[in-house]
């Protein structure tokens, strides 16, 4: 059956996989959409349209343009210290836009799903790791808040649904704009730079490309409720770091252990959150890479690109 997906956020690190992830379906039509240019290598099998989601009335117009069978909404502010600092943005992109996406796919005659994309930031981590049946108390933070509020949107909003949570995501992307964990700790690392790690948070990580696949399972199957979709390897962000320096062979005693409280972030993080997977792999049939296949991916994509 032929399926026509429209992606929000299409040169983020998720909307890029996502689209190359759908290229590989024959029956799905794909409209990517971000703001500015796209970023992507690869231009051909799918159209992009330029799109600010924040702006309500361009959201109406490319969805009745389009007329898509799913939304995937990747497009947010994830800079969890930066929405402290510019909380007004952080609001526009995180909750607003939502309301505008909901709004604009409200009433159509497809009856269009909305995959909305969330966060483990949803919980206070204090007894993660998590089910989708967990319920979520936000630690203090504005970022947090903002995705607890938007999930509730999509919940209350009477269209067809999907919320996907997930989990400190990594990987590479095409004119990359920003970094993420892994290269931050692999170039870090390779420069002979000393860091402060916290060992007192725990997480799932998540590579790119399986976060890409779940959503894409969520919006082929037409998917509808709260899906944990991660890594499947619980560790702290020190452990993180020692896999990296492991992997690359680079010095692991230029890391030293800090705690959360010593670092002085602007924003507030959950210490142990991570997902138990089991509603994803059982309903989705989601099954994601170790951590170390994932940083021989990331590896290989780095050799491609001669980096």
């Amino acid at each position: 059956m032929s399926r026509k997906i429209l992606i929000t956020g299409s040169n983020g690190l998720l909307g890029q996989k996502l689209v190359y992830r759908l290229l590989k379906e024959p029956n799905v039509t794909i409209i990517a959409t971000s703001k500015g240019p796209n970023r992507l290598n690869m231009k051909d099998g799918y159209t992009y349209e330029s799109l600010d989601i924040t702006d309500e009335q361009a959201v109406k117009n490319i969805i009745e343009k389009y007329s898509p069978d799913s939304v995937i909404n990747t497009a947010a502010m994830t800079d969890v210290d930066g929405c402290e600092n510019k909380s007004e943005e952080c609001r526009k992109m995180n909750v607003v836009a939502v309301e505008y996406l909901i709004s604009a796919l409200k009433g159509r005659p497809n009856n269009p799903q909305l995959v909305h994309l969330s966060t483990d930031f949803i919980f206070d981590g204090k007894s993660g790791p998590y089910r989708e049946t967990d319920i979520p108390y936000p630690p203090k933070s504005i970022y947090s808040e903002s995705k607890f509020v938007s999930e509730n949107l999509v919940k209350a909003s009477g269209i067809k649904w999907a919320i996907i949570r997930t989990v400190l995501v990594y990987g590479i992307v095409d004119n990359m704009s920003r970094s993420n964990i892994v290269l931050v700790a692999k170039n870090n690392l390779a420069k002979g730079k000393k860091m402060n790690v916290v060992d007192d948070q725990f997480r799932t990580p998540t590579l790119a490309e399986d976060l890409a696949e779940g959503c894409a399972l969520a919006a082929l199957k037409d998917a509808t409720g709260i899906y944990h979709i991660s890594g499947k390897d619980f560790m702290s962000i020190l452990e993180l770091f020692h896999k990296v320096a492991d992997f690359w062979q680079l010095d692991k005693s230029l890391i030293s252990p800090v705690n959360t409280a010593t670092l002085a972030q602007a924003a507030q993080r959950p210490l142990r959150t991570g997902f138990i997977l089991d509603k994803a792999m059982n309903e989705l049939g989601y099954n994601p890479h170790s951590f170390t296949e994932g940083l021989a991916l990331v590896d290989a994509q780095l050799k491609e690109r001669g980096l």
